[in-house]
This record gives structure tokens, C-alpha cells and sequence, in this order.
């Protein structure tokens, strides 16, 4: 099979232009022509392996991060903006797309970002809230890896000498010293609608009884994020430049959050422990004493400069398919930013067998294949006759990189995969008999003397 061309010019112009150089500082560089250069960054011709590393040397960054950069996300993420029904008529095929790439990247991103505006902008009932795209889009831009805020928390973690069997009780003994903060345990029938609640006047962090170990031990360590990450949190939050002052707060809750996760599993223990163990959650959770999507989460930050772990991506949706979290890190997953999903998927299927880890491989119909995990969780606080919510956690990693996994031992990775799309209206997988609707752009067929796998027959490319 002949190896796939990389053309990344715009990546490469982004690259350079990041560097402040010119096109002849950058060619010197690498030990190539200046023309040469000129014509990668048109994308006129492919980066070579050799090209990659020199790239990777000279610049230290990651490779993978190309595919991450392309413009308005990539082909698959471009074909999905254009399954709107508004572009129903014009039937744009991937050819056209690919061409669209290659010959103007920066007109297909500014296509991307007026097209993403105008959805956060709430044309209907179905696309994002604003407020949470807005933080989506800021948490994308760093790949959900905040290196200052990791050094800190490793920095205090060793100070403190935090293990899973002293966490709590290490945090909280900070808080009551340096900070004057005491840890109350309250029952529920006085705390009975929130898990977590700080009470300044008596100089308390009082927390449920409902939470269990690894619940309270994060809520302990968001409360010392609060106070003792405050400046590096201030300026990540000023960075971004929110305008929107619900998105500026939840931007900071992730912050928070990211730090109490960084302080329970410091970024080299838990790298050094996740290749140990083959990235074994499970056994991860027991020496971290974390919660399986607090260790899930974690998996999609690791992204530290000559210390990277497997790009993992992370989604939790409910029942109804509707998706609460979704974190891409370094993984470019195509699976992530859709917002429809694939009911092949075994994510959906993972409520049926509550509390089990289930593994899948699957294919996307642009060719790339992914090794997936799910399970479910249930949220914290939940009681006997009242309604107790449940959520799907889905892992994710290119097929080529789970080799490594404790849980993909026994499974043929280069064999027959499931092959899934991102939802009906944009799959255009032919005769699938779990289609609910036809692709949108797609002209349908219908035929009343035969009947095919599918009750939606439409016009191929």
C-alpha cells in the first residue's frame, strides 16, 4: 500500500510565522531551499519523514499536532459543516474539498470560523449554547494541556508528598494551616442539594456526606487551586479575552478543575504509572485514588513537551445521546466535534451493561480507525427514590497507537473494524440498516419494485 502524502503548508507558514522568520531563515534551518519551502507551504509538494523530524528537532513540537491544525479542523470536519442543510443543494464532494484545501487553506478556515460563528450564535434550537462554545473552543486551542498549571500542581504534590492513602487528609491539613480553611462533613438532610459549599464566615469547606473518598479529595484540592493557583488561573482566563461573562466563569471552573486532577496525579507519576500499566484505568484509579472519569479526563492532558503520553479523546453523554463533556487533547478524533454520533458506537451501548468496561474498535469513513473504551458512571449525591443520573464515559486513541494498551491485548488492531459514522445526516455509508435519516446534500432514491438494507436510498458521490 503506497504511504499516504502529508501536505501541511499551512501548519508549516503557521510554524514559521510563529517564529517570526523568513522563509529563508526557516529553509536554512532545515537545510532545504527557500523554493522548496515555498512550495510545502503552498501545498504544492508533501513533508517527507525527513523533513517531519527536522521539523520536530528544530521547533520542538509534536508531530501529530499537524493534522490537529489544518485548516477549519480538516476535510472531515469541513464535510461536516457543508452536510448543513443550507448547503443542501450544491452537492460539494470530497474531491472538491480536498482541492479546497490544497489550493486555499486560509480562505477554508475563514470559512470554518464565520460558519462556527454563526451557529454559536444560536440560528436554532439544537446548536451549542454560546457561552460553552466559546470555552470549548479555548480549551481545543490548548489541547486541554495547561503546562503552568501542571508544574504547579506537580511542584506542590511533592511538597505535600501526596499518595493515593494520605491525599485527603494531606490536603485538608494545607488548607487548615496555610489557608485557615477546616473541613466539615455535613449530613445530607443539612447539606441535602449541594455536594460542595465554602463558608467564609465560619471558615469552613463543607462538603457532603455523599461524596466518597475520590469526590471528596478533588473537591479538597479545587478548594486549594482556588487559593493557591490563583494567579496563573487569572492569567489564562485574561488571555483568553472572553467577552461573555458566563464563559470567563466556566473557563475558570475548568482551570480549577484541571488543577485539583493535577494535584491527585501529578503529571510524571501518572505518565511513568500509565505506561507501566499500559494505561491499565482501572488499576490506575486504585493508585491514584481518582474516580474513573477523573482518571479518563486525565488521560487527554497529557501533551507536556518530551514527556507526551497516547493522545486520548474523551466524551460523557447521557441516554439521549446528548454529550456534557467532550475533550479532543492532541487526538484531532473527527468522533469529538461531531454533533451527531453513530448508535453503532458501543458508547450508546454501554448503559445496558452499567459499571463495565467495554472496548471497540471502529472505523470513521474518512479511513482512520480508533480503539474505544466506555463505561458509565453515576454522578455523586444521587439518593434512594429520587432520579439518579447515569452517564457514558467513551476513551479513544488511533488504532496505531493502542498496541500499548493492557486492554487491547487479545484484539486484532489491523483487523475488521466497526464501521461507524457521525450521525445519519452526515454519513454516507451505503445500505447501513441502522440508518434513521438520509445524508443531508443527498439526493434520495426511491424505488416502490425493491427495497434495500436501508429505507434510505440516496445518490452516491
Amino acid at each position: 500500500m503506497a504511504e499516504q502524502k502529508l501536505f501541511a503548508g499551512h501548519a508549516v507558514r503557521r510554524l514559521r510565522r510563529r517564529g517570526g522568520l523568513t522563509q529563508a531563515a526557516m529553509a536554512e534551518m532545515l537545510d532545504i531551499s527557500a523554493s522548496y519551502l515555498n512550495l510545502i507551504e503552498r501545498n504544492q509538494r508533501p513533508l517527507s519523514a525527513t523533513l517531519l523530524l527536522r521539523l520536530a528537532e528544530q521547533f520542538d513540537f509534536d508531530p501529530r499536532s499537524l493534522s490537529a491544525d489544518e485548516p477549519g479542523g480538516g476535510a472531515a470536519a469541513l464535510r461536516r459543516r457543508l452536510a448543513d442543510p443550507m448547503f443542501g443543494d450544491l452537492e460539494v464532494d470530497r474531491a472538491e474539498i480536498d482541492e479546497w484545501l490544497a489550493a486555499a487553506p486560509a480562505t477554508a478556515e475563514a470559512f470554518a470560523r464565520v460558519f462556527d460563528r454563526l451557529r454559536a450564535g444560536g440560528a436554532t434550537a439544537t446548536d451549542e449554547v454560546d457561552s460553552i462554545g466559546l470555552v470549548r473552543r479555548e480549551i481545543a486551542r490548548w489541547r486541554n494541556h495547561f503546562a503552568d498549571l501542571d508544574a504547579q500542581a506537580e511542584s506542590l504534590a511533592d511538597e505535600l508528598r501526596l499518595g493515593a492513602g494520605d491525599l485527603y487528609g494531606a490536603i485538608a491539613e494545607r488548607l487548615r494551616t496555610r489557608h485557615q480553611l477546616s473541613i466539615r462533613i455535613l449530613p445530607v438532610d443539612v447539606m441535602p442539594d449541594r455536594l460542595r459549599r465554602l463558608d467564609l464566615h465560619a471558615r469552613q469547606l463543607q462538603l457532603s456526606e455523599m461524596l466518597d473518598p475520590a469526590s471528596r479529595a478533588f473537591a479538597a484540592g479545587y478548594q486549594l487551586a482556588q487559593n493557591e493557583a490563583r494567579t496563573e488561573i487569572d492569567a489564562l482566563v485574561k488571555g483568553a479575552g472572553f467577552t461573555d461573562r458566563v464563559a470567563e466563569r466556566l473557563y475558570r471552573r475548568h482551570l480549577l478543575s484541571y488543577f485539583a486532577a493535577a494535584l491527585m496525579m501529578p503529571y510524571a507519576r501518572f505518565l511513568r504509572a500509565c505506561e507501566a500499566t499500559g494505561y491499565d484505568v482501572e488499576l490506575l484509579q486504585r493508585r491514584f485514588g481518582a474516580g474513573f472519569e477523573q482518571v479518563a479526563h486525565r488521560l487527554t492532558t497529557l501533551q507536556r513537551v518530551g514527556a507526551r503520553g497516547l493522545p486520548f479523546f474523551m466524551m460523557r453523554i447521557d441516554r439521549a445521546g446528548q454529550v456534557s463533556k467532550r475533550y479532543e487533547g492532541a487526538s484531532a478524533a473527527p468522533i469529538v466535534e461531531s454533533d451527531g454520533r453513530c448508535p453503532l458506537w458501543v458508547l450508546h451501548a454501554a448503559f445496558d451493561r452499567p459499571g463495565r468496561l467495554m472496548r471497540q474498535l471502529v472505523a470513521l469513513e474518512d479511513g482512520t480507525r480508533w480503539f474505544t473504551l466506555a463505561r458509565t458512571v453515576q454522578p455523586q449525591g444521587g439518593r434512594y427514590g429520587r432520579i439518579t443520573a447515569e452517564f457514558a464515559i467513551g476513551l479513544g486513541v488511533a488504532a496505531s497507537l493502542s498496541g500499548t494498551l493492557a486492554v487491547a491485548r487479545g484484539i486484532d488492531l489491523s483487523g475488521e473494524a466497526t464501521p461507524i459514522g457521525l450521525g445519519c445526516r452526515v454519513c454516507t455509508r451505503q445500505d447501513c440498516p441502522q440508518r434513521s435519516a438520509p445524508p443531508a446534500g443527498r439526493a434520495m432514491l426511491v424505488n416502490e419494485r425493491e427495497r434495500g438494507l436501508s429505507p434510505f436510498s440516496f445518490a452516491g458521490d
